[in-house]
């Protein structure tokens, strides 16, 4: 799939921490005191920023956080960052189904809704900016120095509705005092091409440089047309090709197209100041993602077994997708998923005396068109395609204060803000309903006939904060954290019509034609007919309190109990069925809230070969925002699907995670990760027709997104050869549990679940003496298994489904100057 393309780049040159990191190489906006190693064969010192106070050794940081850096993820050669979820315990990446967007789950907590207003639990930062679209979280690990995991609610530092946890992301900064070139072209199979290039250049030597990097990613897809409905006149398939059981054309689908970069400018003109300007561009061209239909056979509670369409085919899935890539009805799929990214930020940094000032503002504009084929075939009529388009744009601007003083009292204080204001409609050719007997409802038909929704939101964030450390003893520490956040969202949106109805009764003049783009609907004062308006705020506290004890050199203990909190808000599918809106169908849902008590020890033992943490958790929520896909009937008979958020649930997690690094021999790193979760549903019901009754109680359901068992083993060896230079050897398993994806309101038997997941990855990395330049062969998946990394049953008409990539291997050469 041309698959986390656009995300892959909206951070093109972003991230990086090494699971046993050394100091960042750029530095940060806070430095890291030099890496000490007491030898050659030691663990090295890992320092990130996760308490905003500097840069701390991560062994004496009361947070559970992992840490991977540049190098471990080269040897790794992912392809965005989800793919480096297997270094971080109870952290579970998957794509939203039908998009090229983020699911991660940290600690059973995540989300499986493209829905654009709704705020991800699991917040993305890079270079301190949040990142507000699931849709552009999937960056590319390119030109990134370090990626800081921090698990469990962050209310009270990072606030942004981080219930779930943050993932930091970290770019590499311009070098005042040299001259630089990288760059790599990657070729593999599947006609994978990749070109990276960064260039650091000093214009003013210790005063000012420059830094840009550029990425280009293409591949013709790993999926093939392959499945077209059988009762409708199906494709010929006169030229099958290997593996095919379906009835579509065969050509591959789901490619990447993509492109992006950063340019930095970094000034320095003391050593108590400094300010790093930045601008991010990302173009994204990738098809619309593929959809494999896997609606349960025979059933007749579904629409399309009663239509008699193709399901389970069988043989590869792969093989078996399909996309319609319909130009007309502003649908555009053949034009793929586009998105653009542009994004301005300024960092700033200015130390007097024992304090540290920092400023973060930051603009960012998005704009996607995203078409698909949501039900996995294709023929003469679109059963069910759709194109969602929205316009973002985010302003961010935080500052914060903290101490450095030789007492026994620190501290970190600040403000944040940001605007979040999104325009979003979707257009819909439901051509079913056509071979459903309602072909006459409408001139033309519902095939010939888009219907559009639209709606909008502006959100504004306002939260203060504090967060302070009092040494009791030399080896006691006591913390407490706190920020008062304020939310206020405002709606205004019109349900599902035809193009005929903007302006009120039904004018045939007026159609999809007249119309450039998705989104022109959308523009409430040229068609105010039907739009409804609502508006609601927030405000609550969030907090935490650690105590910290450092038992000796080498063991170090912390407990923390916090308090997290995320705001309530609006759903863009709100009018689907196509019946007018009102004031119960357009209320918004309320906050969740998350106590989280935590319990961890962290080592560094055997003369510092061998370091691990441990930490036990268990998480409360309470009104748990979860949304649910319901079947409703509009004014007209009409059966439509609509997905419904509500505080529905109360949710307990509790597990355990484990991270160790061990060097065994000197040239051998062994790393591994280990975490168990138990989440369950308190309660779980909903009134999703708003007549007075519960009609929803999924009270007996698998927490979605949480895995009971993930665990991870990764060996690297590097040695010499000859006078040559290194060879690196890198091998990993990751192993991630069977869990629940999405849940059916037809029957619990047809929620749907991501398979067990089994990677084997590996590597191969020849590195001349001077690491001028390097060579290295890669593999993923090698054993080549089959797992779902999506899917979504939609009411009672069908399932579609997305598959993780097979297979991939591939060479990739690179220099360095």
């Amino acid at each position: 799939m041309k698959a986390s393309a656009l995300s892959a780049i909206a951070a093109v040159s972003l991230m990086g921490t090494a699971v046993g990191a050394a100091e960042p190489e750029n530095g940060g906006a806070d430095r890291a005191p030099p890496v000490t190693r007491t030898s050659s064969g030691t663990v090295e010192n890992v320092y990130v920023s996760a308490t905003r106070r500097g840069e701390t050794d991560i062994r004496t940081t009361p947070i559970a956080v992992s840490s991977v850096d540049s190098a471990a993820i080269a040897t790794m050669v992912p392809q965005n960052i989800g793919e480096l979820s297997t270094l971080v315990p109870n952290f579970s990446a998957a794509q939203i189904t039908g998009f090229n967007a983020a699911s991660f789950s940290i600690r059973g907590i995540g989300l499986t809704d493209i829905i654009v207003y709704l705020d991800a639990p699991v917040a993305v930062m890079v270079d301190d900016f949040v990142m507000p679209s699931v849709q552009t979280q999937l960056l590319d690990t390119f030109d990134i120095d370090r990626v800081e995991v921090l698990r469990g609610p962050q209310g009270t530092l990072f606030g942004k509705n981080t219930t779930g946890g943050v993932v930091q992301v970290f770019t590499k900064r311009p070098a005042l005092d040299r001259f630089g070139a990288e760059g790599s072209f990657r070729y593999g199979n599947f006609d994978t091409v990749g070109a990276r290039l960064a260039l650091n250049v000093p214009i003013v030597e210790g005063k000012l440089a420059l830094r840009a990097n550029l990425l280009y990613d293409n591949n013709h897809g790993y999926y093939r047309n392959g499945a077209a409905f059988g009762p409708v006149t199906p494709f010929d398939a006169d030229n099958p090709y290997d593996g095919a059981t379906g009835q579509g054309d065969g050509s591959h689908i789901g490619g990447k197209d993509v492109w992006g970069g950063r340019i930095k400018l970094l000034w320095q003109p003391t050593d108590h100041f400094e300010a790093l300007l930045q601008y991010e561009v990302a173009r994204d061209r990738s098809d619309s993602v593929p959809s494999i239909n896997e609606t349960p056979a025979g059933d007749p509670r579904f629409v399309w077994n009663l239509l008699g369409l193709t399901q389970e085919t069988g043989g590869d899935p792969r093989f078996n997708a399909a996309v319609t890539d319909r130009h007309d009805a502003l649908l555009k799929m053949d034009e793929g998923h586009r998105v653009d990214v542009d994004g301005v930020y300024l960092n700033m940094q200015l130390e007097l005396g024992d304090l540290t000032f920092n400023s973060v503002t930051g603009y960012r504009y998005q704009k996607s068109r995203l078409p698909s084929t949501y039900t996995g075939e294709v023929g003469p009529v679109s059963l069910f395609d759709a194109n969602r388009a929205d316009n973002r744009e985010t302003f961010q601007q935080e500052l914060r204060v903290s101490s450095s003083f030789d007492g026994a009292f620190n501290f970190v204080a600040g403000a944040f803000y940001q605007k979040n204001d999104d325009r979003f409609c979707v257009v819909q050719v439901l051509g079913f309903l056509d071979l459903i007997g309602l072909i006459n409802a409408v001139p033309g038909g519902f095939d010939q006939n888009p219907q559009v929704l639209c709606n909008r939101q502006d959100a504004d964030t306002f939260a203060l904060f504090t967060d302070a450390t009092v040494d009791i003893t030399d080896r006691l520490q006591l913390t407490g954290g706190f920020r008062y956040t304020w939310e206020k969202k405002s709606w205004a949106g019109r349900h599902q019509i035809f193009y005929q109805q903007l302006e009120g009764g039904f004018d045939p003049s007026l159609t999809w034609e007249d119309f450039d783009d998705a989104l022109d609907a959308g523009d409430f004062e040229a068609y105010p007919f039907g739009v409804v308006r609502n508006a609601r705020k927030w405000n609550k506290p969030t907090w935490r309190g650690t105590l910290s004890y450092d038992f000796s050199d080498d063991w170090y203990g912390y407990f923390t109990v916090s308090r997290g909190f995320k705001s309530g808000g609006y759903n863009d599918q709100t009018g689907t069925t196509g019946i007018p809106l009102d004031e119960a169908t357009t209320q918004p849902y309320d906050p969740e809230y998350a106590t989280s008590y935590e319990l961890g020890v962290k080592a560094d033992l055997m003369d510092r070969r061998w370091s691990f943490a441990l930490t036990g958790f268990y998480v409360d929520y309470s009104d748990a925002q979860r949304g649910l896909v319901a079947t409703l009937t509009n004014s007209f008979g009409q059966q439509f699907q609509e997905t419904r958020f509500f505080n529905a649930a109360k949710i307990q997690v509790k597990g355990f995670e484990f991270e160790t690094t061990v060097r065994p021999i000197d040239g051998l790193t062994i790393r591994g990760n280990a975490g168990f979760q138990d989440g369950k549903y308190k309660r779980f019901e909903a009134d999703t027709d708003f007549d007075g009754d519960i009609d929803v109680d999924f009270s007996d359901r698998p927490l979605n997104r949480s895995p009971k068992w993930m665990a991870t083993i990764d060996a690297t060896y590097v040695h010499p050869v000859g006078n040559a230079g290194t060879l690196t050897w890198n091998v990993s398993y990751n192993y991630e549990a069977r869990n629940a994806f999405i849940y059916s309101d037809v029957d619990p038997d047809f929620d749907t679940y991501l398979d067990p997941r089994n990677l084997v990855n590996a590597s191969l990395t020849f590195d001349d003496m001077k690491s001028r330049y390097y060579v290295r062969v890669f593999g993923r998946n090698l054993t080549d298994d089959r797992y779902r990394i999506s899917s979504q049953p939609v009411a009672a008409l069908w399932t579609f489904t997305q598959y993780g990539q097979p297979r991939h291997y591939g060479i990739e050469v690179g220099f360095k100057l």
